[in-house]
């Protein structure tokens, strides 16, 4: 296939939008966040996987879809991503939606992800602030079916005509290269990249730009049982403060030498050494 025939690269960004506070507040029913009462941001890990689709679109053209579930506020999130350079947004937004786990979030995305059509990558950030669990990305890859490389600090290489991405792996033990088919799910570190800012021409233009809002009605494959609180397989029982830990400090009020020799025999006392 010659270089005019390579069709222009389709790469979906699965973002959140998350408190930009530690000031959360539960519902006390539900145990799920409010968080139409908090500030919110680009979940930080996704705005690598922003930056990493928009230097592929330049490396390779085509354009770059952003998408999110979440209240409606969360627009302001999508608004952001246009700025910075995406092509398209969707707003995934209706009550019934409302307290989904991980699963049933992966459930909708991936239906909304059917629906766009075909693409070659998705990308998502490794894990999201607001929660840590790090389960919707793979979660969206198992959903459709593709490969998902997690962890990923680098795309090695790409090739839209041969359809194989390779990338290097982040892991606790060192790092790993792995090559996969497309389509594929990625979910990226922020060792990637240094993500961009806005110009002030993409703001003007993420201003204008409309934001279509799917329901479950736009989602015709979609099943009801399977969407927000009462589709998710995973319950928030309880959400407490652990209790605060107390304890005494003896504070050693000596020369440095005298000060030394007095932490040692108290931590003899102790049987710490």
């Amino acid at each position: 296939m010659s270089p005019q025939e390579v069709p222009p690269l389709h790469v979906i960004v699965c973002i959140k939008s998350v408190p930009d506070t530690t000031q959360v507040r539960f519902d006390p029913e539900t145990n799920t966040l409010l968080r139409g009462e908090v500030a919110s941001i680009i979940n930080p890990f996704d705005m690598y996987a922003i930056e990493e689709a928009l230097r592929l679109k330049e490396a390779h053209g085509g354009s770059v879809t952003v998408l999110t579930m979440g209240p409606p506020q969360a627009e302001k999130e999508l608004r952001d991503a246009l700025a910075m350079g995406c092509d398209e947004a969707v707003l995934l937004s209706a009550r019934e939606f409302a307290g989904a786990d991980t699963w049933a979030t992966a459930y909708v995305l991936s239906q909304a992800i059917r629906r766009l059509g075909e693409y070659d990558l998705i990308l998502c950030g490794k894990q999201a602030i607001d929660g840590d669990t790090g389960q919707v990305g793979p979660g969206i890859a198992n959903q459709l079916g593709v490969p998902q490389l997690t962890y990923v600090s680098r795309i090695a290489a790409i090739d839209p005509a041969v359809r194989t991405i390779r990338v290097e792996r982040l892991l606790e033990e060192g790092r790993e290269v792995v090559e996969a088919g497309l389509p594929a799910l990625l979910t990226v570190m922020k060792d990637i990249n240094d993500p961009r800012y806005p110009s002030l021409r993409g703001l003007r233009a993420a201003r204008r730009k409309e934001i279509p809002m799917w329901t479950p009605a736009d989602l015709p494959d979609c099943e009801p049982e399977n969407l927000g609180l009462e589709g998710s397989p995973t319950h928030v029982v309880k959400v407490f403060s652990p209790p605060q830990r107390e304890g005494e400090a003896t504070v050693i009020n000596e020369p440095p030498e005298a000060a030394a020799a007095r932490l040692v025999d108290l931590l003899i006392q102790e049987r710490v050494i």
